[in-house]
């Protein structure tokens, strides 16, 4: 299992230096059309790394006013404050904030972008739906993505996602007003615009989609080595194992939701209406339930 756990985390950050890498060949791209030589260059960077720093302290304030959720004390959720006390003890990490959103469809989500500023958050349909063991499960998991950095990881790959679509959309704003200004002057350049041109289009066309591509590898990367950790710290395969098997079983889709945030889940809550094509599966932010259920199974077999 930790040898599963440090190839995952390996991968992970495999991918998050490729989506870097991709950003700096979209912005080199970008300055290269403009015309902007290394200042512009600096400028495309230092934009898109204010944005990953600002992502980076606000996407927990961000993914909490989506979903709606509030925080509880011990009074109001007993049971579910002992279970996130417990894991963090096992864990070893600080108390994290206790948040319930108000949707029946069993979902749970950690978010923060250290463990001081940590916040674990269930649906009121998990609550109702999970015994203790089930819960247990799920808060480990949570509690892994704390533990493993997930939310740094998946907050950079997000961001600068995010810095490349915008990158490519601005190249294509360029690319048009440029190619329109060439041919109105009828210059020299005209050929040297419109090879620009056909680049920028296919930096807008393949960069988005391979930035969706990192993204989503990410994600998948962070919940199997999130599952793995959970088994060490609960000790008790069987029991994610039967909370993942529920969630299979529930139709339900969290309300409060959008893609942004849609990796930060147990469970992707987006719609379900079109899972099991190939292509829709290519940008899934998890691996497929089956997958982990399966995997959760063996290691319940193999046993200590």
């Amino acid at each position: 299992m930790y040898d599963a756990i440090t190839r995952n985390r390996r991968k992970s950050w495999l991918l998050v230096a490729t989506a870097f890498v991709l950003l700096m060949l979209v912005a080199e791209a970008f300055n290269l059309y403009i015309g902007g030589g290394p200042v512009g260059l600096l400028v495309a960077v230092l934009i898109a790394g204010w944005g990953t720093v600002m992502s980076y302290y606000y996407s927990d304030k961000l993914a909490l006013a989506i979903t709606g959720a509030r925080e509880v004390t011990q009074e109001q959720a007993p049971q579910l404050y002992n279970v996130v006390s417990e894991m963090a003890i096992a864990a070893g990490l600080p108390m994290p904030r206790v948040m319930v959103v108000n949707d029946p469809a069993p979902n749970a989500f950690a978010t923060g972008r250290d463990p001081e500023h940590a916040v674990v958050a269930v649906t009121t349909g998990l609550l109702e739906r999970l015994n203790r063991d089930e819960l247990q499960g799920v808060i480990g998991h949570e509690m892994s993505h704390v533990l493993n950095r997930d939310t740094l990881v998946t907050t950079l790959v997000v961001a600068v996602c995010g810095a490349i679509v915008v990158l490519c959309d601005l190249f294509w704003r360029f690319s048009f007003f440029g190619s329109r200004r060439s041919r109105s002057k009828g210059g020299d350049n005209g050929g040297a615009a419109a090879i620009l041109l056909v680049l920028g289009i296919v930096a807008l066309v393949l960069a988005p989609l391979g930035a969706a591509l990192i993204q989503a590898a990410v994600s998948r990367k962070r919940e199997e080595l999130a599952d793995s950790t959970a088994v060490s710290l609960t000790r008790n395969p069987a029991g994610l194992r039967s909370a993942l098997e529920k969630l299979l079983e529930d139709t339900g889709i969290v309300r409060k939701t959008s893609r942004a945030t849609a990796h930060l889940w147990i469970e992707s809550p987006l719609d379900r209406e079109h899972k099991g094509s190939w292509l829709n599966n290519m940008f899934d932010t998890h691996p497929p339930l089956r997958q982990r259920i399966e995997m959760l199974a063996a290691m319940e077999s193999a046993g200590p």
